[in-house]
């Protein structure tokens, strides 16, 4: 039952794609469905690329672990950042790149700062090229653990049917294949989330057990200035996030900005306060019904919602809420592949002799080539999906983050500044996340590289001579 489940999803997905596919016509339509995509589907598609399986996977399981204090303070962030994100840079940024005629980050950031010299595109596709490929790695080794638990599967086995999967559609459909497919993803993580934690919640509601008994730091989210502040600072990395800022090139209308921003706060606030809610159910659940997939030897955390999936719901609804968790995976493996084959052929200038309709499906092999690459890095690496999602996620906050908000909000950002920002964000998580630690606290590298971006930004725009005024005006300035 369970197989055929997954398969009548997947066929569901294909169809979406082989769809997509029927209505695109060029390159343009492939990177960002010719801006023609509502403000709801723009909203939920944006929430699922954002969230993926950290959400079912790394986030409650870092909850079950280690208390609230993760969770919360995550959360917290997260919220803000999104919020703020559609609030400060979602209506410039649709504007900007329209008056400009762009579809990448590299490229408007090009036309931005009057970068003749390709340098600005040059760095910022590389730092696009670097994280991104680690991101999709992690996205696929949620795909792993999803197979591996549910279905027995060898991790080789598992790596392989979830970049199939996720290779399929986005070769065929592209942008609009994407955000469709990630608002039925979207749709589906929210009842899983939220059918789990009910049924957990039953199941252990007549129970003796106090969960603050079994881990007396479950309900604990007071902690450190630098640990709190460190936790929070994961919201920072929404303003430089190129697949979500892809949605708010695509969306159709700035207008529709506000309401978009509306339904993707009101879902992105339901599924951190559930999937939150289900850790500590777990914590429960595993006292009474010891869950051994998770907690003891050989036991990992984040299966915690795929092991009370299979505890807690009949055979005939778990395949769907496990293909929730691929939903979850594929959601958002597919639009950072779409990212970076995107800045391939849109930012790389060996490409821009070929047409719109070539460019098209060098972008569609560009989707294959680098879920390969991301393939073998995920098979090789033994960290956490919390981990690999933080590095990246990291990376694309320092380097474009204070970049964005400066280059829309503030005329004196030069091309100078731009680079410093980039370079100094970029180098900052490599160099915090390798060398530097505080004993006792959980340090994220997002913190100082986010202000020590934002500051070189500021400064050495300062110094230098700012874009033309006929640049400036195009922006609103």
């Amino acid at each position: 039952m369970i197989y055929l489940q997954f398969g009548l999803y997947l066929v569901l997905m294909l169809g979406i794609g082989y769809y997509s596919m029927r209505k695109t016509h060029d390159n343009q339509d492939f990177i960002i469905g010719g801006r023609s995509l509502g403000p709801v589907t723009s909203a939920v598609s944006a929430g699922a690329s954002d969230m993926s399986g950290w959400l079912l996977l790394g986030l409650p399981g870092a909850v079950f672990a280690s208390g609230l204090v993760e969770g919360v303070w995550i959360s917290v962030g997260l919220t803000l950042g999104a919020y703020l994100n559609w609030l400060i840079v979602a209506p410039r940024l649709r504007y900007a790149t329209e008056v400009t005629d762009t579809v990448t980050i590299p490229s408007f950031l090009a036309k931005r700062f009057e970068d003749n010299s390709g340098l600005i595109k040059t760095v910022s596709t590389l730092v696009i090229l670097f994280f991104f490929t680690l991101y999709v790695a992690s996205g696929l080794k949620g795909g792993t653990l999803l197979f591996a638990h549910s279905f027995g599967a060898t991790e080789e086995v598992a790596l392989y049917v979830t970049a199939f999967v996720v290779i399929s559609y986005t070769f065929l459909g592209g942008y609009m294949a994407v955000c469709w497919t990630d608002l039925v993803q979207g749709i589906l993580m929210l009842a899983a989330l939220f059918f789990c934690m009910l049924l957990g919640y039953m199941a252990i509601a007549d129970s003796p057990v106090m969960i603050s008994d079994i881990k007396p730091d479950a309900f604990k989210f007071s902690t450190s200035f630098i640990t709190g502040a460190s936790l929070m600072a994961w919201g920072f990395g929404y303003f430089g996030q190129p697949h979500i800022l892809a949605r708010f090139i695509g969306i159709d209308k700035v207008e529709n900005i506000a309401k978009a921003r509306r339904v993707g706060i009101s879902w992105m606030i339901l599924t951190l306060v559930i999937s939150v809610s289900i850790a500590l159910i777990g914590i429960g659940y595993d006292a009474i019904h010891p869950l051994a997939s998770v907690s003891g030897e050989g036991g990992n955390p984040e299966r915690i919602f795929l092991a009370l999936t299979n505890a807690l719901f009949h055979p005939v609804f778990a395949g769907f809420i496990l293909a929730a968790v691929l939903a979850a995976v594929m959601s958002t493996a597919d639009s950072q592949l779409l990212v970076l084959t995107s800045s391939l052929t849109e930012d790389v200038p060996f490409f821009s002799k070929y047409d719109e309709k070539k460019k098209a499906w060098i972008s569609r092999m560009g989707v294959v080539g680098f879920a390969v690459l991301a393939l073998i890095i995920a098979a090789n690496d033994d960290g956490s999906i919390l981990a690999m999602v933080g590095y990246a996620w990291g990376g694309f906050g320092a380097a474009f983050g204070p970049l964005m908000i400066l280059a829309l909000c503030w005329k004196g950002t030069t091309k100078a500044g731009a680079l410093a920002g980039m370079i100094i964000g970029a180098l900052t998580i490599f160099i915090v996340k390798n060398y530097i630690s505080i004993e006792g606290e959980y340090f994220y590298e997002l913190l100082p590289a986010f202000i020590l971006s934002f500051v070189a930004i500021v400064v050495v725009s300062k110094m230098t001579p700012a874009p033309s005024q006929e640049t400036l005006n195009k922006f609103n300035f």
